[in-house]
């Protein structure tokens, strides 16, 4: 692991990492600056320094990893950029894209997008990786065992997928936890206490997807073996089905797609 990493954003993300590699086996040196004393004060109790200073921590940093808001990551970039020579810029920030990166760092610059999801605050999550031209296999490496502090990790050669990466996997949790909010209310509806309906809901939630990853069945013939001709799980399908519900998925997850690569294109206006 490098001898140096520098956070530039010290919100929920850059936390899990930091805390996160803190538990490897060859922790580095992890600094974090924020203008905030509250999102400071959060690394208090660990080991990592602190600063409100972005050039401050970058100073000596082998690795700074962007987890601002993508509405500052310019000025940040613009701010920083005077002191990247060969280090690796690991950007977080949703949104956006290498070449505005590119730009703001100077065309020299070792770059690594990357889009993680919610559950890397609890180390479950999912990232997805592209890096420009000028990232060497090394730090590639590198980059990929940052994020796999916070679960696991998938490459891309075209940056283009990561707009899928963020409609799938980016906005996915909040797709689950939709989901999640309807069983609980049926089961309140159907007489359960709410503390029954969470976890009879949550229970069945993980078991499926523990059944999904570990059967060598598909989702679709998982779905047929739990469906009884002329049973429950017949009918409630048979609701989905009439609904229309796979369909609107697919429109749901397409939308979220589209406004991914919206959102590049609006980040494109700042280079």
């Amino acid at each position: 692991m490098s001898d140096q990493i520098a956070f530039i954003g010290g919100g929920n993300m850059a936390y899990a990492l930091a805390i996160g590699l803190l538990r490897t086996e060859s922790p580095p040196n992890v600094i974090v600056a924020d203008p905030i004393a509250s999102q400071r004060d959060r690394f208090t109790n660990s080991e990592i320094n602190t600063t409100s200073n972005n050039k401050r921590a970058v100073s000596g940093a082998d690795v700074i990893v962007l987890a601002v808001k993508p509405k500052i990551v310019r000025s940040v970039a613009l701010e920083i950029a005077p002191l990247i020579t060969d280090q690796l810029v690991l950007s977080i920030a949703a949104g956006i894209p290498l070449h505005a990166l590119n730009a703001w760092f100077g065309e020299t610059a070792s770059i690594v997008r990357c889009m993680p999801n919610t559950p890397a605050l609890i180390g479950a999550g999912i990232s997805g990786l592209v890096r420009n031209m000028r990232t060497s296999d090394i730090q590639a490496e590198l980059a990929h065992r940052i994020l796999g502090c916070a679960g696991e990790v998938l490459w891309f050669e075209e940056e283009a997928d990561l707009d899928a990466v963020t409609a799938i996997s980016g906005s996915g949790p909040a797709y689950i936890f939709y989901l999640i909010e309807a069983m609980i209310r049926a089961a309140i509806e159907l007489g359960l206490t709410p503390e029954t309906a969470r976890k009879l809901t949550l229970d069945t939630v993980l078991g499926g997807a523990k059944m999904a990853i570990n059967s060598d069945d598909d989702p679709e013939t998982l779905r047929r073996n739990v469906t009884s001709p002329g049973g429950t799980t017949e009918r409630a399908v048979a609701v989905f089905d009439h609904e229309s519900m796979n369909e609107t998925i697919v429109r749901a997850i397409t939308e979220a797609h589209k406004r991914s690569i919206e959102l590049s294109h609006e980040a494109d206006n700042d280079v």
